[in-house]
């Protein structure tokens, strides 16, 4: 009676295991079959691009004083074309900047080809990650120059972050004594063509 209690079970776990790898090995053939042409068609998915996957954006379209956001690893980019006066009147407030020359974490915010006066490839084009450096708020356009709620009489246009009041300048550089640390980041990014931008990669890029 004993014996029988004990290899009773033995038995089932037997048939048990059986079971599984059978299973096991059914689910792998199977998973092998599916993977060829899933793989064969792959294109980049929403998880992927928000794990990093680069992002290509036609900027044919983009007018002078507009802004186009595209998303880059779940946050957004902003891609901003400024007036020719813009970028002239980015150095008459270098003063009023904390980092004007964006050399504080260099390799953390601004890649070697943006550490300029406009912190752009090219003067007009600006590319910035639009999230506040204090506490990961998107600040808000302001892009109109001059006297406004919440904002100096000199205002000469940017952003401004409504949680705590930092400000922005057209290239993203922040103004002194305001909570955020750094200036707004400028991701990896180069230009395919004269109207496409690749967001997230810059590895030919001179």
């Amino acid at each position: 009676m004993s014996e029988s209690l004990v290899d009773g079970p033995r038995r089932v776990d037997s048939a048990k295991r059986t079971w599984l790898i059978a299973s096991t090995c059914a689910g792998a053939v199977g998973g092998v079959a599916t993977a060829i042409p899933f793989v064969s068609t792959f294109e980049p998915s929403e998880k992927a691009k928000a794990a990093g996957a680069a992002v290509e954006v036609d900027i044919a379209g983009l007018k002078v004083g507009e802004k186009i956001t595209v998303e880059w690893r779940g946050k957004p980019v902003w891609i901003v074309k400024r007036t020719p006066e813009e970028v002239a009147d980015l150095s008459k407030h270098d003063a009023e900047l904390a980092d004007p020359q964006s050399l504080r974490h260099p390799e953390e915010f601004t890649p070697p080809y943006a550490r300029n006066e406009h912190r752009s490839i090219k003067p007009e084009i600006l590319v910035v990650i639009g999230i506040c450096t204090h506490l990961g708020c998107s600040p808000t356009d302001k892009f109109q120059a001059g006297p406004q709620p919440s904002l100096p009489n000199d205002w000469p246009g940017g952003w401004l972050c409504p949680c705590h009041g930092s400000t922005f300048d057209l290239a993203g550089r922040v103004f002194k004594n305001k909570p955020a640390p750094d200036n707004l980041p400028v991701p990896p990014h180069m230009y395919l063509s004269d109207t496409r931008l690749l967001i997230g990669d810059d590895k030919k890029q001179a």
